[in-house]
């Protein structure tokens, strides 16, 4: 039996704990799995494409059979040129099933031997997105059950900010 290549595309602006829960629970089903960080004109990122690449190779660095590559243009051409025969979409809550099925359908009409996977995150991250994480971030809030350190790190340095230090209390 060949090799299954799974591609997991979006914006991940930043990736969230939830994001690295569908990838790393993709990465079990699978043989590969392409974090695909995708460049939408669409949108107007906080991050870069190579700022976002360098954040989530660095959260999947000890994952032998995890890549983060970028792209620009249909997700079906991209699968074809690399031969990635699944499509892997997270799924958080109802609503997200309608565009997801809609994009799931009009991929397999362009190219009929791409199949899509939803996966559902696990229910701590059901309600995370990368909106709500940089709208915590620039109001100064604490992200660090959302993203990895090294994300919080940059949402920090983003947007010129550093969270207080603890201190042990004086006699205690």
């Amino acid at each position: 039996m060949k090799p299954i290549l799974a591609v997991y595309p979006g914006t991940f602006d930043p990736i969230t704990y939830g994001h690295i829960d569908v990838v790393e629970r993709a990465a079990q089903l699978f043989d590969r799995v392409i974090v695909l960080v995708a460049h939408n004109t669409s949108k107007t990122p906080l991050f870069s494409d190579e700022e976002r690449i360098a954040m989530i190779k660095e959260v999947f660095r000890r994952h032998r059979n995890i890549e983060v590559e970028g792209f620009n243009g249909l997700l079906v051409d991209y699968a074809r040129k690399r031969k990635a025969s699944v499509v892997v979409r997270g799924l958080r809550a109802v609503s997200d099933f309608e565009i997801e099925f809609q994009m799931a359908l009009t991929n397999r009409k362009l190219s009929g031997d791409l199949e899509t996977i939803f996966l559902v995150p696990r229910e701590q991250y059901s309600y995370l997105n990368s909106t709500i994480v940089r709208e915590i971030a620039r109001l100064g809030g604490d992200v660090a059950d959302f993203v990895p350190p090294t994300v919080r790190r940059r949402l920090e340095a983003k947007f010129h900010w550093t969270r207080p230090k603890k201190h042990a209390r004086k006699g205690a």
